[in-house]
């Protein structure tokens, strides 16, 4: 389905000729999906998302060499998957209906780009949901993750590695958590919301009520210090920081190719992967995003959650974290294969134990 793309009151504001050149030619040449100037970025060349693209490095690269060295398993599906066929489309909120409200809230990572943590804890969230069969309904804290998990390579909303999350929930848990505010379909009263306001990120406004990147009331963060304790607010159960913590047992697996990719979706629930953002996608409106034009940025995580075919164009769906009000209701469709979005997904294995993490 394509979202009807709304006027942009961008008239006031003075458009970066390059970035008006770029919506022209992404006008003449994309056949899958629209482009519009954002008011954050119009002004700007293209480019200017860099700050929110989160994974360091060759994330591929990374997940195969921890691979080799048995931190994380090749992803191999159950008897019952190996030789089951791939439907045409598939949608995990429609497949686990149980799970469908957590699997459907889309989070803000606000002006900080800690992707990689949000991209994570959501799909976690998500597979602890499915793996007890809709009898833990929790969303697991992005802010834990994000400013706790640590690492070498993982430093807050400096950007990180899409493993970190995966191993940190294993090793030590996340506590719950959702969006700044208590927003979104899960509401709040959990042990640790994200301390980051919400903001407007890449694409049309539309009825986006929050400020733009970079405007009074959304400033570029700097990490704050790790939560140690639960929010003041938080409700019963989930008031004291040891004792609210989520994590499993068994492998972390990861799978590339979009057939073992959607098998292990089919067999699991959504995962985490990470894609090469060129700088195109800043205007992302709505459709099938093909990179058109533009230079890479950086490299965003974001949760893969299903597939489809359009017009002959097979695509993913994909979760970002950029709130319900960026693209097609926070969500967007990618190509196969674009920008290696399926080179290389993580997540934990179906058959994983999920619990609160013993002392």
């Amino acid at each position: 389905m394509l979202f009807a793309l709304a006027s942009v009151a961008v008239a006031p504001q003075h458009v970066h000729p390059e970035r008006a050149y770029q919506i022209s030619n992404i006008t003449a040449l994309a056949k899958t999906w629209k482009a519009a100037p954002h008011p954050r970025f119009a002004g700007e060349k293209p480019g200017a998302s860099k700050s929110l693209l989160g994974v360091h490095g060759n994330w591929a690269a990374e997940i195969r060499d921890a691979v080799r060295m048995g931190e994380i398993e090749e992803y191999v599906p159950a008897p019952s998957f190996a030789n089951a066929e791939v439907p045409t489309s598939f949608d995990s909120a429609t497949n686990w209906p149980d799970c469908a409200k957590l699997i459907a809230d889309i989070r803000d990572q606000s002006n900080c780009g800690c992707c990689w943590a949000f991209a994570g804890a959501e799909a976690a969230s998500d597979r602890m949901c499915i793996a007890t069969k809709g009898a833990t309904i929790l969303p697991l804290a992005a802010e834990d993750v994000c400013f706790n998990a640590g690492g070498i390579f993982s430093s807050g909303c400096n950007g990180g590695q899409i493993s970190t999350p995966w191993s940190y929930i294993k090793r030590t848990g996340s506590v719950t958590g959702g969006n700044y505010g208590g927003t979104g379909p899960m509401g709040g009263g959990y042990c640790s919301a994200f301390s980051l306001p919400h903001c407007h990120h890449h694409g049309p406004v539309r009825d986006d009520p929050y400020p733009s990147e970079g405007a009074p009331g959304c400033p570029s963060e700097r990490s704050p210090p790790g939560p140690k304790k639960c929010d003041s607010d938080a409700s019963a159960g989930h008031t004291d920081f040891a004792s609210d913590k989520y994590s499993y047992t068994g492998s972390t697996q990861t799978a590339s190719g979009p057939t073992n990719i959607q098998k292990m979706i089919m067999e699991g629930g959504p995962v985490e992967t990470a894609f090469t953002v060129y700088s195109d996608f800043e205007d992302y409106a709505s459709g099938i995003y093909q990179h058109t034009t533009g230079s890479p940025v950086g490299g965003h995580a974001v949760k893969i959650v299903g597939w489809g075919e359009e017009g002959g164009v097979k695509y993913w769906k994909i979760a970002n974290s950029w709130n319900p009000y960026w693209g097609e209701k926070g969500y967007f469709r990618i190509a196969h294969g674009e920008g290696g979005i399926d080179d290389q997904v993580v997540g934990s294995s179906a058959s994983a134990s999920w619990g609160k993490k013993s002392a």
